[in-house]
């Protein structure tokens, strides 16, 4: 492989290597690698005029009108910005879409003003298409899904075991009406790149087993990777069961506590508790249809008497007036329904430490 360019896109992810992606800004906004900086050759309305002139009159005449787009002051801009990243990270790739013209011309003006630096073989979609790969690899391999009550703590075991694939993680959601966290969702192609690029080091390491939260096919806005959804719906299931006051401290903390304090220092005393107020109303507004409107209603006085009392500094303790009976008639039993169709598929039940040293243990 020549050295100005490079086809190893595992060692790329593996060591989160730098990268110049010189698509223009709506190509990156649409899916991207987490170790790349979108730095343009074209801009989108540059991007697109050419795109009109090549289907209407053909390469050479596009490659003049970009030419011409991208001069003077704009393309020194640009040169500048790529000098920069190059200097900050010559360990670094560039890459385009199917490493084709664009990463060529810019590593050729890049080569005009004194610096060398090398382009992926294959630009974006070979690289896309590589992770692509990784999951439809990793759901080949042997797999077993952590279940449980809502607060059964499913997802902090799956972040504390090596071998554990954190979807809702990957996803920047918790899975559920109130699973939004303090940043916001990305792309579905961002979601399964980071999936990829997180399984592809555990597998580095010499993982060859997994465990997933169980979970559907959406989290939030993101669609599980097909091929791992379909691993689950097959995989062995094994069952957190906590006492319901652990599970009710565990939901209080992470779901009330830790977000009002998120949102807090996030955006600020009072616009933060705005939007953590906001955060909760939405939750519960969600899910209205499935909890009839005079059960809705009545749990949002609750929420509403819980936020007063929490903003005057009396704590969090009131929220359990709605969170207890949301538990109890909305969220256990939908989850109960959902275990019963698997219940053939449960290898063992116990509490926390008990399901994590069983799986810790477990070689099969």
């Amino acid at each position: 492989m020549s050295a100005n360019s490079s086809a190893d896109y595992q060692q790329i992810f593996l060591h989160d290597i730098p990268l110049i992606d010189v698509r223009a800004p709506v190509e990156f906004a649409q899916g991207a690698f987490a170790c790349a900086t979108n730095l343009p050759l074209m801009m989108d309305e540059e991007r697109h005029a050419v795109g009109i002139c090549y289907k209407q009159q053909g390469q050479k005449a596009a490659i003049e009108l970009g030419e011409q787009l991208v001069s003077g002051d704009a393309r020194e801009q640009r040169i500048a910005q790529w000098r920069t990243f190059c200097q900050q990270y010559p360990q670094g790739f560039l890459y385009c879409l199917r490493g084709g013209l664009r990463s060529h011309i810019t590593q050729q003006w890049l080569r005009q003003a004194g610096v060398e630096y090398p382009l992926v073989k294959g630009g974006y979609k070979a690289m896309r298409n590589f992770l692509i790969s990784v999951n439809q690899k990793v759901a080949t391999m042997p797999l077993k899904v952590i279940g449980g009550n809502t607060g059964s703590g499913k997802t902090r075991l799956v972040t504390e075991l090596p071998f554990g694939i954190d979807l809702e993680g990957a996803a920047k959601h918790r899975g559920s009406s109130f699973g939004r966290t303090l940043e916001n969702q990305s792309t579905q192609i961002n979601f399964e790149n980071r999936v990829a690029v997180s399984l592809l080091k555990k597998q580095h390491q010499g993982i060859c087993r997994w465990v997933v939260e169980d979970e559907g096919k959406t989290i939030g806005s993101n669609h599980v990777p097909l091929e791992i959804y379909e691993s689950m719906q097959t995989a062995s299931l094994v069952v957190i069961e906590d006492p319901f006051e652990l599970r009710l401290l565990r939901l209080k903390e992470e779901y009330i506590n830790t977000m009002s304090a998120g949102f807090q220092q996030q955006y600020g005393e009072d616009d933060g508790w705005v939007r953590f107020s906001h955060y909760l109303h939405h939750g519960l507004f969600a899910i209205r249809k499935r909890l009839g409107m005079e059960r809705y209603q009545a749990l949002l006085n609750e929420l509403d008497s819980a936020l007063h009392h929490q903003q005057m500094g009396q704590g969090s303790d009131k929220h359990e007036n709605w969170l207890v009976p949301l538990l109890i008639e909305y969220y256990d039993p939908m989850y109960s329904y959902q275990l019963s169709k698997k219940s053939d598929r449960i290898i063992f039940r116990g509490d926390y430490n008990a399901v994590r040293d069983f799986l810790l243990n477990d070689n099969h």
